[in-house]
């Protein structure tokens, strides 16, 4: 049977949070778009979003832990992980092209605690819901991030633009494979932006975060969630 829900939590990064580029000025800004309210409505939802800009999956989970401490009563919580946790430290590696470098969250250790995390929810009662990511646009995000950095050595040791896309792509698909062994609900966000088809229309400046047109297709991969959802409890209830 498909647990009923009412009261959602959301625990993620700057993408849920709604941070956008402002194209007027270059800075980033909260401009969230998502009509989390409408969703709420359409389906009797009460939804609470704590994403912050640089959450990982190591402080989402300590956050988690912190609002399960005191005694948080929710039937889901959403969970969005994987953008911060794939990036690198870009200064480091236009200083040391040859050298060793790792993502902020190594991928193996990235899988572990979200699947670690996700047994914590089960534990008490809370349905995990997990998100894919939504793709990168590869030339912006490098053009914003290593704009004053030695960009031919960033190019050395990454290969190629596109290996951004590549390897950020590998953390989406680590989400899928960790919601399939934990049998946990998947939103599939960045399913619902390839269909789209031009990514560069919903993509701000720096490669990363979802415009306006960006963030309504994060709402319509939600309505889609819910509504399958929805399905599957009046089907299996």
């Amino acid at each position: 049977m498909v647990k009923r829900l009412h009261d959602i939590q959301v625990v993620g990064d700057s993408i849920l949070k709604g941070i956008q580029v402002d194209p007027r000025t270059g800075k980033y800004i909260t401009k969230n778009e998502m009509d989390s309210r409408r969703i709420a409505r359409d389906y009797a939802l009460e939804i609470e979003n704590h994403s912050h800009f640089g959450c990982t999956i190591i402080k989402g989970a300590k956050l988690i832990e912190r609002m399960l401490e005191r005694g948080m009563a929710c039937d889901a919580v959403v969970m969005d992980f994987g953008g911060n946790d794939c990036d690198y430290k870009w200064a480091e590696i236009a200083e040391d092209p040859d050298g060793v470098h790792l993502p902020a969250v190594p991928m193996e250790e990235f899988v572990e605690r979200y699947r670690r995390l996700i047994g914590k929810l089960k534990e008490r009662g809370i349905v995990p819901i997990v998100t894919t990511l939504p793709p990168l646009e590869p030339q912006r995000f490098f053009d914003w991030w290593c704009r004053d950095l030695n960009q031919e050595n960033v190019l050395r040791w990454m290969g190629g633009v596109v290996n951004i896309y590549a390897h950020q792509e590998n953390y989406s698909r680590a989400v899928e494979d960790v919601a399939r062994a934990e049998q946990v609900p998947l939103v599939d966000v960045r399913r619902t932006f390839l269909h789209h088809g031009r990514i560069g229309d919903l993509i701000c400046a720096d490669g990363t975060h979802p415009n306006s047109r960006g963030q309504q297709l994060i709402t319509e991969a939600f309505e889609d969630f819910a509504a399958r959802y929805e399905k599957r409890e009046l089907i299996e209830a």
